[in-house]
């Protein structure tokens, strides 16, 4: 009987084994007959910027990314690559225009600003840009509206409007569970933990935010004035009295060049590229054309990008954060390769633990001391975020760059009367020590353990304001003062200091290369972290990316509120981090 249970269980071992081979054949087989391929690039041919996608810090590698029991196409597209696309497409004699389609776009307006100065670039070499879509939000708007012609067919939508930015509140749902949050922090724009304390924004919060839009709007508002020949007071009345809501008076207000469907802006395409009414349009998506067109910089000398994107936890790196142990390790080897010359850190995240972004800290100063490193914000570098610049030699953002937010929290919950009103279970203990239970749910805090936090709160808060005054040559009250967890943006962190200058990530790459004393153009880019070789993709798949990216095809609209509640388990004690979540539309 043994060993028929043995040799059953080889078989269904090789059973499952075979299947599971099959499987990924059958998927590899796909994955090569629908994937993009070079192409052959014709004279007269036109690059198709179809933007339906989440526009990410860089493309994710990914064979498997189009398959459906992988999250199908929600894995997004690259600001990287859409930038070395134009990039190529304004030098290549072959390439007359691009078609652009933003159409439900998901991207933060730190790298729609980028991106449209990339466009803006790519018009002053005399090719045309020509924007369709059904419907324009805020967003895709300020995107369409760099284009030279800007497209809706007759009973399309616009939304423009002016911006909000919104945040939750889930005190009333704690309280109804029976939780207590009890919070710790410092600085008093330090609106981290007022989803958990109040029902509303606070004096403070409303005032900087108010703050941060405006200026936001401002840049919005200039930028479609300059490229739509529209005053930003007609703009600003527009919006204001929502005077644009479909294609007719979009048109009547010069927001939209004019109503066509997209079989006559096909027609228009066709005849920008002499071509007959009978021949066939073929714009080329970005992956093809990349495939199919080499690298600009291809110098001597290399240059490290490294891509910080996601909450700052403890630890190592994974899809959705910055692990201090990864992000470490990664800056010590660059720092030790002398065929690296200097270091650009590109930076997206909200912030987060305080103790993994001083680790982090740590690394990009002793960095510094051996080789340039430079700071690229995207939309956003604040708190820990923040944190983990300041000790670069130069900070460089964009105006809608979210920053600052130089402050501290941590949060405990209490579940007493959840367990015991509610639920009937009570709770004894047997310690060693008088704070040895500190950390149960099962009381609250006392007053001496409060007093212990909110010191430890304070301590940590004065440790970052020195720490930034040294990295920004400033005096701990010149930080402090402009610091209590208070965020701005990109064009506010030039005024007040804590930034050097207004770019992206091209412009810290040259300020990084002038840095190392390398001629422009003389060197050649290197990104980091390396992208997962296909096996690698196929286990961190199955071991956990596939869960993530089924619950965001499913979720929808509806992740990244489910995506925070889950983030809860990461908030270990000190955080440097924005708000539980803002939402600017």
């Amino acid at each position: 009987m043994f060993l028929k249970n043995v040799l059953a269980t080889l078989v269904a071992l090789i059973i499952f084994t075979v299947a599971i081979f099959a499987f990924f054949l059958i998927g590899i087989g796909i994955i090569s007959a629908t994937g993009e391929q070079p192409v052959d690039i014709a004279d007269n041919s036109i690059l198709h910027l179809k933007l339906d996608r989440p526009i990410l810090e860089r493309s994710i590698d990914n064979p498997l990314s189009d398959l459906v029991m992988f999250g199908g196409r929600n894995a997004g597209v690259g600001l990287k690559e859409l930038k070395e696309a134009i990039r190529r497409a304004a030098e290549d004699d072959r390439i007359q225009g691009i078609l652009m389609e933003p159409n439900f776009l998901y991207a933060g307006l730190g790298k729609l600003y980028e991106l449209r100065k990339e466009l803006e670039k790519f018009k002053e070499t005399g090719k045309f840009i020509i924007s369709y879509s059904e419907y324009y939000s805020e967003s895709e708007y300020y995107l369409a509206s760099v284009a030279d012609e800007v497209y809706l067919p007759e009973e399309g939508i616009l939304e423009f409007n002016g911006f909000r930015a919104e945040y939750n509140f889930i005190k009333g749902t704690i309280e109804k569970l029976g939780i207590e949050a009890e919070v710790f922090k410092a600085g008093d724009y330090k609106s981290a933990v007022e989803p958990f304390t109040r029902t509303e924004m606070s004096n403070e919060s409303r005032e900087q935010t108010s703050l941060l839009l405006n200026s936001f709007y401002s840049t919005y508002l200039a930028d479609i004035s300059r490229t739509r020949d529209v005053s930003e007071n007609q703009l600003n009345n527009v919006a204001d009295s929502m005077l644009a809501t479909n294609a007719k008076d979009a048109l009547k207000y010069q927001l939209i060049t004019d109503t066509k469907y997209f079989d006559q802006v096909i027609e228009e395409l066709k005849f920008r590229t002499d071509l007959d009414s009978t021949d066939k349009l073929k714009p080329i998506p970005i992956t093809p054309y990349l495939t199919s067109t080499s690298s600009i910089h291809d110098g001597s000398e290399r240059i490290a990008v490294v891509f910080a994107d996601g909450e700052i936890i403890n630890g190592k790196t994974n899809m959705e954060n910055i692990g201090s142990e990864s992000l470490s390790r990664q800056l010590r080897k660059l720092r030790q390769d002398d065929r690296i010359k200097a270091v650009v850190l590109r930076i997206n995240s909200p912030g987060g633990s305080s103790l993994a972004s001083d680790v982090i800290w740590r690394e990009v100063l002793k960095t510094s001391e051996v080789k340039p490193i430079i700071a690229s914000m995207s939309d956003v570098a604040a708190s820990g975020g923040y944190y983990i610049a300041m000790a670069c030699d130069s900070i460089v953002a964009q105006p809608m760059t979210i920053t600052g937010s130089i402050g501290v929290y941590s949060m405990h919950f209490s579940a007493k009367e959840l367990l015991e009103d509610k639920l009937g279970i009570t709770t004894d203990v047997v310690k060693t020590g008088l704070l040895s239970d500190i950390f149960t749910i099962a009381r609250p805090f006392t007053e001496y353990e409060k007093n212990m936090f909110q010191s430890s709160a304070e301590s940590t808060y004065q440790t970052f304001l020195k720490k930034a005054s040294s990295g920004r040559g400033m005096t701990v009250d010149q930080i402090d003062a402009i610091a209590g967890g208070r965020i701005w943006s990109g064009t506010q962190a030039r005024d007040n200091g804590l930034i050097d200058a207004l770019g992206g990530l091209d412009e810290a790459v040259s300020m990084a290369a002038a840095a190392a004393g390398i001629e422009q153009g003389d060197y050649r880019l290197r990104y980091y972290p390396p992208q997962k070789t296909f096996i690698e993709q196929i286990i961190s798949d199955l071991s956990g990316g596939y869960e993530e990216s089924r619950m965001k095809s499913e979720l929808g609209v509806f992740y990244p509120m489910v995506r925070k509640i889950r983030e809860l388990q990461n908030h270990q004690g000190l955080q440097s981090r924005l708000p539980f979540d803002i939402t600017i539309q």
